[in-house]
């Protein structure tokens, strides 16, 4: 049977034994189920690691001696290893191969699993813990790395959800397989720590056979004191949210050291970065909003998810006194909201594209779900908690692997490791301080409610104590006459929904961080694409060149470019999309000067108005969008600064290179004067004419004679400028690239000579009369000819000497001087002789 290749699936990769495909040959479902095969193995183990001792812990922690400080640190441990090393992981797999690298990562995995296995003391067992957060850490972040290396944003979402199933039957599966090894007598709790070990061996050997990822050789320089100074910030932060309330108080001097410590191993990491070749953390990344905003919305998801799967045994086993094999089952309806909301939320994403509606519908339901889960007690309806825990899961799902997709689809390939390991770093380090805080948070609220319950019990109560808890371990239920027994099943209820009702805000505010990320249509090709290399060269277009064969352009004004993607073009028909791969359109985005924009935005549109991909233009000014196939769209272009460019481009069947020129938006500015003192000229109309005389700004100057003009296209204007009482002045200038270019307008005194000619005896108004102004050169100013009403006028007119003469009747010759506003009512009168 025949396989169709989704849109936008691409890869170097080869079935085992045959050639492999040139970079860039897109990859049949078939070949990226067997490529990622071997890596959900691997992803099975991560996540197994970490549920399978959650319903096993109690009795851990209660066989090696420990007390609630270990059972949060057994967890903590593998998740601050995790935490400190993704971002490395992450800048690694930039740098080698991704492959060798999650071989490596599992096989750190299984030694830190053996020897956990064989932990004599709760200190041993958070030793081995760490070293496998080591490998798990590298497993959680290699994961999405590979799957955005050879699967488009657009198309990843159908794979995600495959990942989000492994995910679910992992996290519930790990409790029940958990729970059945502890209840079984001749295996034992430390089998959770081997369980994982043939899964692990299984995936070394599959992905060794099934994937084949490109191996970028460049030169390498692994920035090792960013990761030092990383891992010892979270390392002592994580300390102080762990001993905090327990060895000393919240306030004290051990507080501020480990605070300030921690924040200044911080800046100091920050300083490391902005200096280093290769950081860990590129700080560039978090310019773009929606990578921040993403990151710090994992943090807060991270501590909401981790809160639900650590906690619930602890509920289960030591509030409803059930076994760890039945506490494993009772969180079934959790997983299967995650199950159901990854896989769905994957599906629909891929057929639409959008993905922001998944993000905030999800954050609303983790905050509702533990918001309900806070009410719980240790006699609750369980069919009460079930419903809870399903919208809890709900929530989680759509909002764990969006997060990550919504980071990708932002980075170029090059930045495509770190990227998603900086939010897969955040959600652990959430998930670090949440089990930290939170595990504290229990272990106060417990001995306190134990301290109530036993004081209602009066005397005997008393003489119990802590109700056989030895001042903080792990209660045995089974060992407590039956009154104390209920005091501590309500204690550890009443505390693990403090613990829920603590997390839920943090859920809020993840969710009120998702309303800010601005969605960006999914783009269609791989972390791995290529433009595949020709015989011809790409056709080259450069905005506002000459139409060649690849387009057209069309300078845009500035306040009409939002609406352009939405304007219809007559007579267009809109662009089917290509059912195959789509066409990659790129190029540089360079100012008047030809310097590089960065940050430029380039979106193309169908001829129809319907936008087909967006891009922003990186550091060298270069951008990259696909084309759904061959046909005619519309580019359109715009960064501050510059004015907006839309160009026509015809794609075809090979990659168009397609440079972009925008012309910078200047100011124009400057101040109207007299030409007599220099007093400010208010109320002068300004106009801004372009070379074929179409206006482009008009304006008034203000009292104190300014005006000032903004976004103008440069070249040659002329400045009119006109006010009462003084003479018109006409400018030319040239508006400069960028900036304001300033034109300073000096008016000069308009002088005004009015009157009215008059003839008979009866002094009548005359018309038809001409009058003509003659300056005391002999040069004649200008002449006028008298309505109805005999009136003549001659306007703008310089000061000094002038002679009238008016003819009509006889004529008449007289002589005036003007000065300042000039003369009105220099009236001529007209007669015959003896009249």
């Amino acid at each position: 049977m025949a396989t169709t290749t989704p849109s936008g699936v691409r890869g170097g990769h080869a079935k085992h034994g045959a050639p492999e495909a040139p970079a860039g040959t897109p990859m049949t479902h078939r070949q990226i189920m067997e490529a990622l095969t071997g890596l959900l193995l691997g992803m099975f183990v991560a996540i197994l690691s970490s549920t399978v001792v959650s319903n096993a812990l109690p009795e851990i922690i209660s066989d090696l001696g420990g007390g609630q400080s270990a059972y949060t640190w057994v967890v903590t441990a593998s998740l601050l290893a995790m935490t400190a090393t993704t971002p490395l992981w992450g800048k690694l797999a930039d740098l080698f191969s991704k492959k060798l690298l999650v071989q490596i990562a599992l096989i750190i995995y299984v030694a830190g699993s053996i020897v956990a296995g064989l932990s004599t003391s709760s200190g041993m067992l958070i030793t081995c813990r760490v070293v496998q957060g080591i490998g798990v850490g590298g497993l959680s972040a290699l994961a999405q790395i590979v799957m955005a290396a050879m699967i488009s944003p657009r198309e990843r979402g159908r794979y995600s959800g495959y990942l989000g199933a492994v995910f679910a039957v992992a996290t519930v599966g790990g409790p029940l397989l958990g729970g059945v090894i502890t209840d079984t007598s001749w295996m034992g709790w430390r089998w959770c720590f081997y369980v994982g070990v043939p899964f692990a061996v299984i995936a070394l050997i599959v992905l060794q056979k099934t994937l084949k990822l490109p191996v970028v050789k460049r030169e390498v320089k692994v920035d090792w004191w960013g990761a030092f100074f990383i891992s010892s910030a979270v390392s002592l932060l994580l300390l102080w949210v762990t001993f905090a309330g327990d060895k000393y108080d919240w306030i004290s001097w051990q507080t501020v050291v480990m605070v300030v410590g921690a924040v200044l191993l911080a800046l100091i990491f920050v300083l490391v970065e902005s200096r280093a070749r290769e950081p860990i953390i590129p700080l560039r990344l978090f310019r773009n909003r929606t990578i921040t905003l993403a990151s710090a919305a994992s943090l807060f998801v991270g501590i909401g998810m981790f809160a639900g799967t650590v906690f619930f045994s602890q509920y289960f086993q030591l509030a409803r006194g059930k076994s760890p094999t039945m506490s494993g089952v009772m969180t079934i309806p959790m997983i299967a909201g995650l199950f159901l909301s990854s896989t769905l939320s994957g599906q629909i994403i891929t057929k639409t594209g959008r993905w922001k509606a998944w993000l905030v519908s999800g954050g609303f339901l983790l905050t509702a779900g533990l918001g309900m889960l806070g009410t719980i007690r240790y006699d609750t309806a369980y069919w009460h908690i079930a419903i809870f825990m399903f919208v809890m899961g709900l929530g989680i799902g759509m909002m764990m692997q969006n997060l990550v997709l919504a980071t990708q689809n932002q980075v170029a390939p090059a930045d495509l490791g770190a990227a998603s390991s900086v939010v897969t770093f955040f959600r652990s380090l959430g998930g670090a301080i949440g089990v930290s805080a939170l595990g504290a948070v229990l272990g106060n609220r417990v001995t306190q409610y134990v301290k109530d319950g036993l004081a209602d019990l009066g005397p005997e109560g008393a003489k119990l104590g802590h109700g056989g808890t030895g001042g903080g371990g792990i209660p045995d239920l089974d060992a407590l006459p039956a009154p104390f027994r209920t005091v501590m099943e309500a204690a550890y209820g009443h505390g693990v929904a403090d613990v829920f009702l603590y997390a839920a805000p943090a859920a809020l505010l993840a969710f009120l961080l998702t309303l800010f990320i601005k969605e960006v249509a999914l783009k269609t090709n791989a972390g791995n694409d290529k433009v595949p290399a020709t015989a011809e060269a790409p056709v080259e277009a450069t905005v506002g060149a000459p139409a060649a064969v690849s387009g057209t352009t069309a300078q845009l004004p500035a306040a009409e470019v939002q609406d352009a993607p939405q304007a219809p073009v007559a007579a267009l028909a809109d662009t089917p999309p290509a059912p195959q791969g789509g066409t990659p359109v790129r190029g540089v985005v360079r100012g008047a000067e030809g310097a590089p924009v960065a940050q430029a935005a380039v979106t193309l549109i169908s001829l129809g108005g319907r936008q087909l991909g967006r891009s922003v233009a990186q550091a060298d000014g270069g951008y990259v969008l696909d084309a759904p196939g061959a046909g005619s769209y519309v580019l359109i272009a715009s960064a501050d600064g510059f004015q907006p460019q839309a160009s026509t481009v015809v794609v075809g069947d090979e990659a168009l290179a397609y440079d972009i020129l925008l012309a910078g938006t200047s100011g124009l500015a400057g101040t109207v004067r007299t030409a007599e003192g220099g007093a400010p000229v208010e109320g002068a109309m300004v106009v801004v004419t372009d070379v074929r005389g179409d206006v482009l700004a008009t304006g008034v100057s203000d009292a104190a004679g300014e005006f000032v003009f903004g976004e103008l296209i440069p070249g040659s204007v002329t400045v009119a400028v006109t006010a009462a009482g003084f003479r018109p002045l006409a400018l030319p200038v040239e508006i400069g690239g960028q900036g304001v270019t300033r034109a300073d307008a000096v008016l000069r005194a308009g002088a005004l000579v009015r009157g009215v000619v008059r003839a008979g005896s009866g002094r009548a108004p005359l018309p038809d009369a001409r009058v003509t102004l003659i300056d005391a050169a002999g040069n004649v100013v200008g002449t006028s000819t008298t309505g109805e009403d005999g009136v003549y006028a001659f306007t703008d007119l310089d000061a000094g000497e002038y002679s009238v003469v008016a003819t009509g009747y006889p004529p008449v010759a007289g002589s005036l001087t003007v000065a300042g506003g000039g003369i009105d009512g220099h009236d001529i009168e007209l007669a015959h002789p003896g009249e």
